[in-house]
């Protein structure tokens, strides 16, 4: 028989409470929270899609139905029956009358207290502090951002691929690889990015999006760096660097407005101040070269910053301090990009490259370029780089058979659900966080 259904109802969600007033329904879940007043007990429901209260009156029920259920400890599993009824001030808007409360499993002493946990506790003990109101609510929109990915591709006519996890050769230079030993004592490396796949992948489709986990052995511990992230990486045939950020633009904006659209609760839930997020929900972006960009680093009394180096984080800050919403650098200095980044034809010392740096200091959350698409100078920078070109072969063959004008760009899922959220530490956001020091559980 299946689970979902319990004393002849089917179970409903706690998000769909509110829409069945009067009605009586099965709420499965686990105890959140326990308050008891005489003949009352007050029991918090969660079940992932929301919260709800369940008013438990000692005359609705069988007195050792009511004993057992004030002996319910957090996190215990059960099983409720009862009345919906509309309530302005409790979770959701709703709240259950119950009738019958069945107990799947009661809960020991649960570790994670009202008190306050210091950070590596909560992440030793990550696989429960899942459960929390604030977790829980950066899950769904993650989630929801996820859906929105992959609606917003499809509509644009792109073709999800997959791109390999292990790979021959470095993407974007060889200093943050994590290596594999591989069979007959070859060495392969965890992808740093889909992207050179993806480029083989729109040749032979047109427009592609690679979605998946990539990795990074940077030994930082700042707030804004996870050895394993998720990336989704669009790759266009005929795309040249507007065409780039036109894409990138529309996709963010894309990406906020779903989750202003769907998952305000959860940002309520998050604190989140929506009124500094919604003219992301908009275009155009703004738009300013590297050399500007410079400029508003240096007026913002960071005086010593040479041109020609790579942003940190304060002069990301910097940058997107002047905007309401992402900002788009572009043509970079080429000897600060990677290797496949076409070159400026008015200036061959800047590169067609593009980072959108989010508001609200959160830095940058996309890198695109137009791709270098003469042979030639491919194989220079490849010498440049001092890369194995016998690992590029194939990449290279790209140029050979039918060499066109292409471009894309990188989203890391984290940081922009890190922005979105308004949290400080991208290690919420992702189920389960892989840093510096940090793999377990």
């Amino acid at each position: 028989m299946t689970q979902q259904v319990f004393d002849g109802l089917r179970a409903t969600s706690i998000r769909d409470l509110s829409a069945k007033a009067g009605e009586t329904v099965l709420v499965q879940g686990w105890l959140y929270n326990l308050r008891s007043k005489g003949k009352l007990h007050f029991l918090l429901l969660r079940d992932g899609t929301g919260i709800a209260q369940a008013v438990v009156f000692a005359g609705n029920v069988p007195p050792e139905m009511f004993e057992a259920a004030g002996r319910l400890t957090q996190e215990s599993a059960l099983r409720v029956i009862g009345t919906v009824r509309r309530d302005e001030r409790a979770p959701g808007g709703a709240e259950l009358d119950v009738s019958k409360v069945d107990i799947v499993s009661i809960a020991e002493p649960y570790p994670l207290g009202k008190k306050d946990h210091g950070p590596d506790f909560l992440l030793s003990h990550r696989h429960l502090w899942l459960r929390s109101r604030k977790q829980a609510a950066i899950l769904r929109i993650r989630d929801e951002v996820i859906r929105a990915i992959r609606g917003f591709f499809h509509e644009r006519g792109f073709y999800c691929v997959d791109s390999p996890i292990f790979t021959p050769s470095a993407c974007e230079g060889t200093t943050t690889l994590f290596s594999v030993p591989y069979f007959d004592e070859q060495t392969a490396y965890l992808s740093q990015s889909g992207q050179l796949y993806g480029e083989a992948s729109a040749m032979a489709l047109g427009k592609v999006y690679v979605f998946g986990p990539t990795f990074r052995a940077e030994k930082s511990k700042t707030r804004r760096h996870l050895t394993e992230f998720w990336m989704v990486e669009p790759e266009a045939a005929y795309y040249d660097l507007d065409d780039v950020m036109s894409l990138a633009e529309d996709f963010v904006s894309r990406l906020v407005s779903r989750v202003l659209e769907n998952r305000m609760e959860d940002l309520k839930e998050l604190e989140r101040d929506v009124k500094k997020l919604e003219p992301a929900a908009s275009t155009p972006y703004p738009r300013v070269t590297y050399t500007d960009a410079v400029k508003l680093i240096h007026a913002a009394g960071h005086t010593d910053f040479p041109f020609g180096e790579d942003f940190g984080a304060p002069h990301e800050t910097a940058i997107g301090s002047n905007f309401d919403r992402p900002v788009m650098v572009h043509r970079w200095p080429a000897a600060i990009k990677a290797f496949y980044m076409k070159r400026d034809p008015l200036d061959q010392a800047l590169a067609l490259g593009v980072d959108m740096i989010a508001s609200e200091g959160y830095g940058e959350i996309v890198g695109g370029a137009q791709r270098e698409d003469d042979i030639r100078l491919l194989e220079e920078r490849i010498k440049e780089h001092q890369l194995p070109m016998e690992a590029f072969e194939w990449f290279l063959d790209l140029r050979r058979y039918g060499s066109v004008p292409h471009g894309g760009f990188g989203l890391g899922l984290e940081r922009t659900l890190a922005w979105i959220c308004g949290v400080e530490h991208l290690r919420e956001c992702i189920p389960f966080p892989r840093m510096l020091y940090r793999i377990y559980p």
